[in-house]
């Protein structure tokens, strides 16, 4: 998975891997304010013909890497970014129940965002 490159397109809310000029997955998220700061992912997607490769985990693992740069939280709601963190704790703190609370509700207010 050398080839990949995983760019953060924070206006966009994706995160993003990249081979060559294609992108072949990514991570859909937005970033919640309150009751605190927080990246939440809502759907993970890799390309079928790149799936295997390691990229869906590259890509959360990336994801919390930028969280703790940023010194905010993960607050999953994406099926996939859950499991990743339940298979990895040392790298993927638990999210607080309220905050994964707060991120439930700000998704149900805005139903086209995702």
């Amino acid at each position: 998975m050398s080839d990949i490159e995983i760019r953060d397109d924070r206006a966009g809310g994706r995160l993003e891997a990249i081979a060559g000029d294609e992108v072949v997955g990514h991570i859909e998220y937005f970033l919640l304010d309150a009751p605190a700061r927080a990246l939440v992912p809502v759907h993970t997607i890799v390309e079928p013909e790149h799936e295997g490769k390691g990229i869906a985990g590259s890509l959360a693992r990336e994801l919390y890497g930028i969280a703790a740069r940023e010194g905010i939280v993960v607050a999953p709601l994406c099926p996939y970014v859950v499991k990743w963190a339940a298979r990895h704790p040392e790298e993927a703190p638990a999210a607080d129940p309220e905050l994964l609370g707060a991120a439930t509700e700000w998704l149900e207010t805005h139903p086209g965002r995702f």
